[in-house]
């Protein structure tokens, strides 16, 4: 999807919620569960209820992947069922020597026609390019993430230089999102940064102004809408806030799908505000 669509699909919608499909088999209704393709029965059901309301959905393949190959099945009907409309995420944390990305790329951009993929930056940058070499299609890289292991190496601080400088060390998110960004541009690469992270959200935006960020961690991680909207939104918006667990599993009963209807309405007029 390329980013003019992207923006005016927000616009539009006066939203940039991201519907997160991390659809766990033992937490759907009991009514699906013995059910034939419960899952991609219940992602039908949230897609259908949620459209109106999100312009993005995520897909976190672990969920898909621990259950083998009806799982990567699930994953792809339900794929194939989000209209091209949403900007469709595969949360895949991949990325790996530049021959091994390459297959991933094709994985995810051609066999699966997903429009962005996760990615960890760790292996630099030959593991990341091969997903920018694609048209209209996004790498989201891990900058600053909403769990408490964060600290252990995200929020190290770096020397450079004279250790009895003023300044204070540079952040290794910091590092990344600086490095990062000269390898693509505003209309091929987002950014993860964590919606519990608050502080540091017009300290990115300054290093990233025009970049989208992909900002998880609100609702059950208790990340603030008003905050991260408030600190981080630019001139094209440049969000997309997603919510998972919050509005898919909002009900447990046969009109679950009515109930994530209503949370996903609650995020998209909050949001409205905002914009």
């Amino acid at each position: 999807m390329h980013r003019n669509i992207l923006v005016e699909q927000i616009r539009t919608k006066k939203s940039y919620l991201c519907v997160g499909l991390d659809t766990d088999i033992d937490k759907i209704p009991a009514h699906l569960q013995q059910q034939p393709n419960a899952i991609v029965k219940f992602n039908k059901a949230i897609i259908d209820a949620t459209l109106p309301y999100c312009v993005s959905y995520k897909l976190n393949t672990a969920f898909y992947e621990a259950l083998g190959s009806k799982g990567w099945d699930a994953m792809e009907e339900t794929l194939a069922y989000i209209p091209k409309t949403h900007f469709k995420i595969a949360d895949a944390k991949r990325a790996d020597i530049g021959n091994t990305s390459n297959q991933y790329a094709k994985a995810f951009f051609e066999t699966l026609d997903f429009d962005a993929i996760t990615l960890a930056p760790y292996m630099g940058e030959d593991s990341i390019r091969p997903f920018l070499e694609y048209e209209n299609k996004w790498a989201i890289v891990l900058a600053l993430t909403s769990n408490k292991g964060a600290a252990d190496f995200e929020m190290l601080g770096l020397r450079n230089g004279d250790e009895n400088s003023h300044l204070r060390a540079e952040f290794l998110y910091e590092r990344v999102l600086k490095k990062v960004s000269a390898w693509g541009n505003p209309n091929n690469l987002m950014f993860v940064v964590g919606a519990t992270q608050a502080t540091e959200f017009k300290n990115i935006r300054e290093i990233v102004p025009d970049h989208f960020l992909l900002v998880p961690g609100v609702g059950f991680q208790g990340g603030s809408l008003q905050n991260i909207s408030k600190n981080a939104m630019n001139s094209e918006v440049g969000l997309l806030v997603n919510v998972s667990r919050t509005i898919i599993f909002a009900g447990d009963k046969e009109n679950f799908a009515e109930e994530a209807a209503l949370i996903a309405r609650q995020y998209q007029a909050e949001m409205e505000r905002y914009i």
